[in-house]
This record gives structure tokens, sequence and C-alpha cells, in this order.
């Protein structure tokens, strides 16, 4: 027994024991104690009831409700002004209305009958935004085949960049190349239209290096921190990218450097640029109005102004800012304006900054001479997406255009799921996602790119053979852009747009305005409202009232007969 207490014991916690308290320190701050002194001195203190009690009776006293004096006596009230006689409110001013002067109201107009309403099918159609056609420039046009047998020596280039143009691939002159590029270097403001892919940014940008080596030669060379002496403005950072990776090995050749100058990048690199000194500026005029804006860069020494897809910045509303640059470079001047639909659009630009222009254009740029196949599918809004699939697995690199970012994320998205390599571009993107996903397509890791239209203009991708438009373009103009991604210098390519039925009208206007025939095919089970047949619709019987005066009379005689009998049995009983 003794031992299992003990192993009870043993399991059991032990009883706590407090630790003694220490003695607390004397406290130097704070609220001190009280001492015997203080003590002594509150005992000391006379006693309460011995102090002086508070008489009140010293004070006036109140006068009684009636005696108090009124201050505001009011006057008796028919001494008060009428209410006619009072100052007009602020709401009083206007005479009130009288409606019993308003006229009669107009009698009813009667609608027509159901059968005299015009049908569905008579009734005009819906307008469209629409797509407006300007009239082209007058240019002087060159002969497709006035180009053979000629090279880029005989039209005024060095050698140097001769030499740097074959490493590039382009050892003979393309037709608008060889009808600008010697008015250029005789300094000649110039306009040039040429079809997407026919070499628009050599023929601008060959003559610009020659025309600032030249000038090199009489100044005093490449001093650091110098200024740029040339500027070449494109709407969207893709095309001013493109243009900076065409022109700069062209520049290096013979000794100049270029810069791009875009948004969605940091500044400090564009800035650490300038400030080391560039020839030749490429950029958006957004950017670079906030790099002169913050005084980093200075248009003062700019000789060359170069304005590629000049129409396209106008109607993105870069009118203005691209006036501003200009206007803060030097009177006098060399501008050159390139595009592939040049139209009176630009004649703003035109009328202001260029004196005397030569305008050019290749002869015989239509669809007979083209090397693009255009086909339409009209097929249901809900078999799109299944349709783009098919078509893209078809082909080895192909470029979707769509309307909106949500949709070519969607679509992307929607071919990585079925196995097909995608990527996107569109506004969303910084600029870095979007340089690497366009490097993505020109490397070959994907075989769509699915964009907006920042990649209807300039993008220049090699192989591309087939262009998708999953949203039909708003105007012509953004038609031949988006179509110009394939068939690029003399390569076959296929534009396919699909299109739901009720669209048909729409999209025969614009390849009209366009002057592109297309091949037109339907897979569509759906037609619109307007397209289906409707049978017609049998006449209404007459109406016919419910009682003959004859039987109304004869119903209400039988009711008061009714009603007298009823009358009669409740008085009796």
């Amino acid at each position: 027994m003794r031992a299992r207490i003990q192993r009870i014991r043993s399991i059991m916690p032990k009883q706590y024991t407090p630790k003694p308290r220490r003695a607390a320190a004397p406290s130097t701050g704070g609220k001190q104690r009280w001492t015997e002194a203080d003590r002594r001195k509150r005992d000391e203190r006379a006693p309460r009831g011995d102090r002086p009690a508070r008489a009140f009776q010293d004070r006036p006293a109140r006068p009684a409700k009636g005696e108090r004096p009124n201050w505001e006596p009011r006057p008796a009230r028919s001494a008060r002004p009428a209410r006619d006689d009072r100052a007009p409110r602020s709401e009083d001013r206007a005479p009130r209305r009288e409606w019993r002067d308003r006229p009669a109201r107009q009698e009813r107009v009667e609608r027509p009958a159901r059968a005299d309403r015009p049908r569905v099918e008579d009734r005009a159609a819906r307008p469209f935004a629409e797509d407006v056609v300007l009239e082209r420039l007058e240019a002087t046009a060159i002969a497709a085949d006035a180009t053979d047998g000629m090279a880029f020596s005989d039209l005024g280039l060095g050698d140097n960049i001769v030499r740097q143009l074959a490493s590039m691939g382009a050892s003979e002159p393309f037709p608008i190349q060889a009808a600008t590029i010697p008015v250029a270097l005789a300094g000649r403001d110039v306009l040039g239209r040429g079809r997407t892919g026919s070499g628009k940014t050599i023929a601008f940008g060959a003559p610009v290096v020659e025309r600032l080596l030249r000038m090199r030669r009489d100044a005093k060379g490449r001093a650091m921190g110098r200024a740029p002496r040339a500027m070449i403005l494109a709407p969207t950072r893709e095309l001013a990218q493109q243009i900076d990776r065409t022109v700069q090995p062209i520049a290096r050749s013979v000794g100049l450097f270029t810069i791009a100058i875009v948004g969605g990048v940091p500044y400090q690199k564009q800035v650490t640029g300038l400030r080391r000194g560039v020839d030749i500026v490429i950029g958006t005029p957004g950017r670079i109005a906030d790099l002169v804006e913050k005084g980093e860069l200075d248009l003062a020494s700019i000789a060359i102004t170069v304005l590629d897809e000049a129409d396209h910045m106008c109607d993105l509303g870069f009118l203005e800012p691209v006036q501003e640059l200009l206007r803060m470079t030097p009177a006098g001047g060399q501008r050159l304006l390139y595009s592939a639909t040049l139209d009176t659009g630009v004649a703003a630009l035109v009328e202001e900054f260029l004196e005397d222009p030569a305008v050019h254009e290749v002869e015989g740029e239509d669809q007979a001479s083209s090397t693009i196949t255009h086909r339409v599918l009209m097929i249901d809004a809900s078999a799109k997406r299944d349709v783009v699939r098919e078509l893209v697995a078809s082909t080895s690199r192909s470029i979707v255009f769509t309307r909106t970012r949500a949709f070519a994320e969607d679509v992307a998205e929607g071919l990585m799921i079925s196995g097909v390599p995608a990527t996107s571009l569109h506004g969303d993107l910084n600029q870095a996602r979007r340089n690497r996903n366009l490097q993505l397509l020109t490397r070959g890791e994907v075989r769509s790119l699915v964009a907006t239209d920042v990649a209807a203009r300039g993008i220049h991708v090699d192989d591309v053979d087939l262009v998708i438009q999953a949203d039909m373009p708003d105007d012509h103009k953004t038609y031949l852009h988006r179509s110009g991604r394939t068939g690029r210098a003399g390569a076959h390519g296929t534009v396919i747009t699909l299109i739901s039925p009720s669209r048909r009208r729409r999209l025969e206007e614009l390849l009209r305005n366009a002057g592109i025939e297309a091949e037109w095919e339907d897979r569509a089970t759906t037609r619109p409202r307007s397209d289906r047949p409707r049978p017609e619709r049998a006449e209404r019987p007459a109406r016919r009232d419910r009682f003959t005066p004859e039987e109304f009379a004869e119903f209400q005689a039988w009711k008061a007969e009714r009603d007298q009998l009823r009358n009669k049995g409740e008085s009796a009983s």
C-alpha cells in the first residue's frame, strides 16, 4: 500500500511553491508616494465646517415671465404686409405659366393598316460606319519591269551601302526603290506609295544614310553627345523597331548610329543612348515628344524627316503631335512620306511642310499583278473557333487577326489546347512580351500569331503562308494592310476572311473599295432574317360585333324584366 502511494505521488505534478518577492527598489520617477510631512499638512487643514459658506442671496432676482423684455416685438397681424406685397422669391422671378392658354392637342394621326405597312424586306438596311474612300494623290508611275538589269549602285548609293544591301538579300532594287531613291538623294521632298512588302523601308532608309554620310564629310565628324540629324516617325512600336532593324545595319556600314525610341520601355536606356550621340532617331511620336519635353532630345539639327505610314498616323490621331514635332525641326528640311495607301488624308501635312514634292508609285499594282489569293468563308458565328483551328493546323506559319484583345487571347488559348503552338500580340501586353511573342513566330517556335491591328502594319515575318481575318476589318485600308503580312517580296500567300451571312453586304462594299475580287464559299447553316423566305400571310376575317342592334335591344328588355321581378320578390318578403 505504501509503495502504491509513493508511485502515485511520483506521477502527480509537484506542488507549486511561489518564490519570495524581491524588495522593490525606491522609485525615483513618476508619481511620488505620500510622506509623513504630507499627511501632517493634510491633518492641519481647517475642518470643512469652519469654512465660510457661499451665499447665493446676493444674486439679482430673475424677472418674472411676464416682466421679461420683448426684444423682437411682432406687429399685429393686420399690420403685416399682404402676401402680394412681398418681394418675389428667386424661383418666382419667371412668370408663372398658365395652362389654360395651352393650345389644343392635335388630333391623333391614325396608324396605317397592317397590310399597308412596309415589309421587313422593303425596309432600308441599318447604316454601318461609312468606309470613306479618299481621293488618291496624283503620282508619277513607274513600270514594274523598269528595274530589269538595274543595280543599287546605278541609283547613286555608295559601295558600302550597296554591299550591305546585298548581304541583306537586296541585290536588285524594287520599282518603288528605283523611283524614289534618286529623287531623295537630290534633296527633294518625296511622297511614295507602294503596296505592302514592296521595299519601302529601304526606299527611304538607304538614301537617308547616304545623305547623312555626305553631310558628315563637311561637318566635324562623330562628336560625343551630338544631336541627331535625321528622324523617322512610325505609328506603332512594332513598326518603329522593324524599321530600326532594317536601317541600323545600313547605317553601321558607314559609321552612323541609330536609336529606337518607343514607349513601353524604360527611359534610362534611351536617354543614355542619346547622350552618347546618335545620327538617326527612329520612334513613335509620343515617346519622342516626351523626351523633347524633358530636354533629352534636341530636334534643332534635324535635316531629314521621314513619316512611314503617314496616313495611319493621321487616322490614329497623331496629326497634331506630328505637326508639333515637324515645327521643331529647321524650316527647309527634307521631308519623305511613304505609305501603302497614300491619299488626301495627309493633305494637311503636305500643304504645310512639303515643298513641291515628287509623288511616285508603281504602275499596275493591282490584284492581277499580286501574288495573294483572297477568299471569303461564310460560316456560323458559333463555328468560328473551330474553322480557325482547322485552317491554322493546315499551314506551317500563319497570322490570325481579331478585333478585340480578349478574343485574341481566347483564340490563342484555344489553339494551344488543341495542340497547335500559338501566341498572342495586342496592346494589353507590355513591350517586352510583345517583342518576345513576335520573335517566337519569327524563329518558328510557334505556328500562329493571333494579333489585333497593332500587327497589321509594318510587321515583316518571312514565309507567312496564310492570313486569317477572324473578325472583318472596319475599312478597306485595314484590309489591305492585314493582307500585306503575306505575299511579301513576290512570295505567294492566301488571305481568308471569316464572316457570318449577315455581314456579306458590308464585306462586298469593303472589297469593292479596296479593288479586290475574292472567292466566296458558303458554309453557313443559318441565314439572316432578311434572307429567309417568308410565307404570305393569310388575310384575317373581318371582325364581327358580338350583338346586332336588334339582339342588344332584346337583351336589354330581358334584363329590365328580370330586375323588375327580382325587386317584387324582395318587397314581398
